[in-house]
């Protein structure tokens, strides 16, 4: 499961394509799907934004598991994962929003990236554990992975790290780039084909 988990975390950006190409192929967009989609492609991209405003642009890594600092505060003060739960919320938005073979095809697209994020999550976790030790133990008795239930953060855990909101938006920058691209294919169907 580890190689597994390896494997995924290297072509994590590479694994939604099956499903772009799929929701292209078979997007039926109306209005009610496309607005509801996009709150929760837009919610999705605030958390993202909001964490890696935070954690940096080293979230953007494909050649292994690491991190420079155990990422506290933010949106890891209320979730382990945030960028991932992002993520999620993004495809499932887009899911949504293209209307394609729904629901089946936004429910595999749920199933499969949250069994891909939880192998990651294990091998990223075996990394913090070493790394940070008492810390990341606490942060985890703390913070759960992907259920929102925050309780007060121990202030000897606090990473204490600056917010920047340009630094997170500069390293979104794919990110915005892919869902904007996705969004106007989806609008150009709804209003031209």
């Amino acid at each position: 499961m580890k190689s597994l988990g390896n494997f995924l975390f290297k072509y994590r950006s590479y694994t939604p394509l099956p499903f772009v190409f799929l929701m292209i192929l078979f997007m039926r967009p109306d209005v009610i799907s496309i607005l509801a989609g996009l709150v929760l492609v837009l919610f999705g991209e605030f958390i993202r934004v909001w964490s890696v405003s935070y954690a940096g642009s080293e979230t953007r890594t494909t050649t292994g598991v690491g991190g420079s600092n155990l990422v506290t505060q933010g949106p890891y003060a209320i979730i382990r994962n945030p960028l991932y739960f992002g993520n999620i919320s993004i495809y499932v938005g887009i899911g949504i929003m293209s209307n394609a073979m729904f629901p089946f095809l936004t429910i595999l697209a749920f199933l499969f990236f949250t069994f891909q994020y939880y192998l990651i999550i294990f091998n990223e976790e075996d990394y913090l554990r070493v790394t940070y030790k008492d810390s990341f133990d606490i942060y985890c008795k703390t913070v759960k992975r992907f259920l929102p239930l925050p309780k007060k953060m121990p202030g000897e855990i606090s990473s204490h790290l600056p917010l920047d909101v340009k630094e997170g938006f500069k390293s979104e920058k794919r990110s915005l780039q892919a869902v904007s691209i996705i969004t106007i294919i989806i609008l150009i169907k709804f209003f031209f084909l």
